[in-house]
């Protein structure tokens, strides 16, 4: 899989999976990103070939958040949703997630940690499933290629972010 080479997927725990993602960005832009629909229809996209026609998000503790994906090339919609837990700007939100096809029982837990050094920023991402079973699951899906593709598409956005966000 080509990336910048600082995409990494390992577990942790019998439930957990943790990426890890670098970004050339200060950790501001990279939270925007994560938070504004207007910015997260424009990278959190999968393999090409997908848009996201649903994205809304209500950024507050309690607040929900829902995705609805869409194949360019047959119309197919993938969705999910779930609710803010905790969210710290610009460094730390913990949501739940659901998927309206589950292809995996329950609902997962992400927390979202951001640490700026530099003016790069690490993303690490613990999403916490219901058991071993599930998470295994996971990992033999296309998730991996999806959320690779996706930040690398937002390693590429970033910095149009940072000329926009000055500019503004």
């Amino acid at each position: 899989m080509k990336n910048s080479g600082t995409f990494n997927v390992t577990t942790h725990g019998d439930r957990e999976i943790v990426v890890t993602r670098l970004f050339d960005a200060p950790r501001k832009l990279v939270f925007d990103a994560y938070t504004k629909p207007e910015l997260i229809k424009r990278w959190l996209l999968g393999p090409n070939g997908w848009s996201m026609p649903v994205c809304e998000v209500d950024l507050r503790v309690g607040g929900k958040y829902r995705y609805v994906w869409k194949s360019d090339a047959d119309g197919h919609e993938m969705g999910m949703g779930g609710v803010y837990r905790e969210v710290l700007p610009p460094e730390r939100i913990v949501l739940t997630e659901v998927f309206d096809e589950a292809w995996y029982p329950g609902e997962a837990v992400d927390t979202i940690v951001l640490v700026e050094r530099t003016g790069q920023t690490t993303l690490t991402q613990t999403i916490l499933y219901n058991s071993r079973e599930t998470r295994d699951a996971v990992l033999k899906s296309p998730m991996q290629r999806g959320m690779a593709a996706s930040y690398d598409r937002l390693e590429k956005f970033l910095p149009s972010l940072g000329s926009e966000a000055l500019s503004a």
